[in-house]
């Protein structure tokens, strides 16, 4: 990825959950001169707390806009995020239920579209395949078909533009995820990662979400600013 003054001005669409991962990136792009438009995706999830917290995020860190689409995955059900499944509170084998049928391709589909009506060429996605819950539509593999795909099924790609999606986190553990935040000036008191945080966006401590990231400030070295349900 390119650094510093080289993309001053330059759009981006940024993928802003509200999480941890999300606002590290959005950080990251603003710090490397891009001009940032987040978009949260409202799909059906437990709780608003992170899109709540997607906003202000999106405003505390300076982004030049911020929308928010709605799409109700509850209709296809299949995950605890969506569906009437209880969120798993220890280790589980295998791709998990808090997995979300389709999720990433849907984003990053919407974030396409935005893209090419603000005549952006580069997408942010807070993707990472080390410290994760094992989902598929992590993988570097994946971001990597869906670059192809942006640049045949649009009319930028036709007509020569080239789409990049960058992972600035795809290879990073959890801890030097945190460690580039706090450089780049994240408040992560502001994030909400929890998979069942209620209305307040206070986390449960006890799912697969909340416990990476636990670890991931432990193994920083930082103080946890989450806040937690009593």
């Amino acid at each position: 990825m390119s650094q510093g003054t080289d993309n001053k001005g330059r759009d981006a669409v940024v993928l802003l959950s509200g999480g941890l991962d999300s606002a590290t990136v959005l950080a990251l792009a603003l710090a490397r001169g891009f001009r940032c438009h987040t978009l949260a995706i409202d799909y059906g999830q437990r709780h608003r707390a992170e899109l709540d917290a997607s906003e202000a995020l999106s405003k505390q860190l300076g982004a030049a806009s911020h929308r928010v689409i709605a799409i109700d995955l509850r209709a296809i059900g299949g995950s605890a995020l969506t569906d009437d499944i209880a969120v798993p509170e220890g280790g589980t084998e295998g791709i998990p239920i808090t997995y979300v049928p389709a999720r990433n391709t849907v984003m990053l589909s919407l974030a396409l579209g935005l893209a090419e009506t603000l005549n952006a060429m580069d997408l942010f996605i807070g993707v990472n395949a080390v410290d994760y819950s094992g989902y598929p539509d992590c993988r570097p593999e994946f971001i990597a078909s869906f670059q192809t795909l942006a640049n045949l099924a649009t009319k930028a790609g036709v007509e020569g533009r080239r789409f990049t999606i960058h992972t600035p986190l795809i290879d990073l553990t959890k801890a030097q995820i945190i460690a580039a935040g706090i450089e780049v000036g994240v408040d992560y008191s502001l994030t909400v990662s929890c998979y069942q945080a209620n209305g307040r966006g206070e986390a449960c401590g006890r799912c697969d979400s909340c416990r990476i990231r636990q670890s991931g400030f432990e193994t920083a070295g930082i103080t946890d600013p989450t806040r937690y349900c009593q």
